[in-house]
This record gives structure tokens, sequence and C-alpha cells, in this order.
């Protein structure tokens, strides 16, 4: 596509720009860290708030006027299948730390060809910062190029991951990265699968592996990690992972943690 991809990331960067900086608006005026609208979804601690529904509804205008006719699939109103460009929008991702004012949050869009991402925005209404990939064409944060890190063994290896919002499943993912505890230098987990992708790209993680993951909590941000040179297995790519896993690591340890994360049962969560 080349230039096309150019096009396109353009269009998520804005977008999503524009999209971060109404969250960051409607965060600032929020008063004892709670939005005045909170329901629930999955579960009672998995929650969307109205700030999400309205950072969707914008995205959602801003690209019929800027890309008419093209399909958009996002995490509070859905979306269908289809061929061809389909715009992909997490209004927030990281709605939990969103609602407690936690900055690790953002507004993630990506354009997928026939289900692929091929630009993708990832931006932190808080800090500000624009992490942004586009296939082919390297991936960035505020105009510095991304590289991911180089350790040398898993032992030295910094990795990210997420639970589930359902207790019995939170529960055997908690098994598996006791497991995990013991094999690698530490574990993280931040809240929000986006920018813990990004984080990969940067270096600033060496893994990330995590299960549940829906297309919008993915598909700007492991464009970003794939791009920076990271090894991504995306959900239902490898059934051999329990078919809803995504693993992303620099190239140096992701042989070692993927078979480390089959061994502690990631085909069991």
């Amino acid at each position: 596509m080349g230039v096309a991809e150019l096009e396109l990331l353009k269009v998520a960067e804005q977008v999503a720009a524009e999209t971060a900086e109404l969250v960051r608006s409607v965060r600032a005026s929020m008063t004892d860290g709670q939005d005045v609208e909170v329901r629930t979804k999955t579960s009672e601690t998995d929650v969307v708030t109205a700030a999400d529904q309205q950072a969707e509804r914008l995205v959602r205008a801003r690209l019929a006027e800027l890309r008419p006719d093209e399909p958009v699939l996002g995490e509070e109103q859905g979306g269908v299948e289809g061929s061809g460009i389909r715009w992909v929008i997490d209004p927030i991702d990281g709605t939990v730390n969103f609602l407690y004012g936690f900055p690790w949050y953002a507004v993630s869009l990506a354009a997928q060809v026939d289900g692929v991402s091929v630009a993708g925005a990832v931006i932190e209404p808080d800090s500000g910062r624009r992490w942004t990939a586009a296939r082919g064409h390297g991936a960035w944060l505020d105009g510095r190029r991304l590289r991911v890190g180089q350790p040398s063994k898993l032992a030295h290896a910094l990795v990210i991951t997420g639970f589930s919002y359902l207790p019995e499943r939170r529960a055997r993912q908690a098994e598996m990265v006791t497991g995990l505890l013991g094999r690698v230098r530490d574990i993280r987990r931040s809240g929000s699968a986006s920018l813990d992708l990004c984080a990969v790209a940067a270096g600033w993680a060496d893994g990330y592996v995590e299960h549940g993951l829906h297309r919008w909590d993915w598909a700007a941000g492991a464009l970003v990690a794939a791009e920076a040179g990271a090894v991504v297995n995306l959900p239902e790519e490898h059934p051999e992972l329990g078919g809803d896993a995504t693993i992303a690591a620099a190239p140096s340890i992701h042989s070692e943690l993927y078979q480390a994360a089959l061994d502690c049962g990631i085909d069991k969560v």
C-alpha cells in the first residue's frame, strides 16, 4: 500500500488526538474521581463510563467526515465484519485507570485492511504522548523511532500481563502468573493493553502476555509493537495457547516466553 498506509496513519493520529483531548478535558472536570455515569459490563468490576461513550461518538463522527463509507468497529457501539478498510477504536483503553485518575490509559485507533492492522495511533490524554505506526514504515513515539529491547534471556526479562474482570478466570490467570514469576526478572500489571504493547515497542518492558483481548484492545498497539521489532502472537492465531491469548516479546526471548507460558498453563486459562 505504501503511501496509502501513511495517509491512513495521518487520519488515525488526527482523530485519536482530537479524541484524547476530549477525554482529557472530561477527566479534568470530574469530581472526587468519579464520572457521573458509570455502568458495568462483564462483571461488577468491569466498567464503562459516559466518557467512553462520548469519545467513541466523536471518533465515529470524525471518521464519517474524513473517511466516509468506511465501517467502524468500536468497544462501545460494536460494528460488523467486512473486507477492505475498517477502523477499530477503543475510546478509552484502561477505563478503570481513567476512573481513578491513574494516568495509564489511552485512546487507541487503527485502520485495518481485511482484518490486518496497517496504521495505528495510541495517544495518552494525560501525558499527550503519541505512539504511532504504519505497516512497513516503523513505529514511533513523539517522532522518535522505536526499537524493542534485547534481553539476553527470559530470566532477565520484565514481562507485563493483565487479568480478566471475571473472578473465576482471574484466579486461573493468577496461577499462571505465579508460575511465570520464577522464570522472569519481574511482572507488571498496568491495566491498558494498548499501552502495554507500546511499552514492549519502546523497550520499557521485554514481553507481554494476556488473555481475552478484543480486536479494539490490540489493533493499534500490536502494530506499534510489531513495527518496533517485536514478535507478536494475536488471539485465534495460535490455538495451542488457548485460543484467545496475546503474546508480544523481543525476538531474543520470545520463544522462551512462549514456551514458559505453555509450561505454566496458558492454554488452560
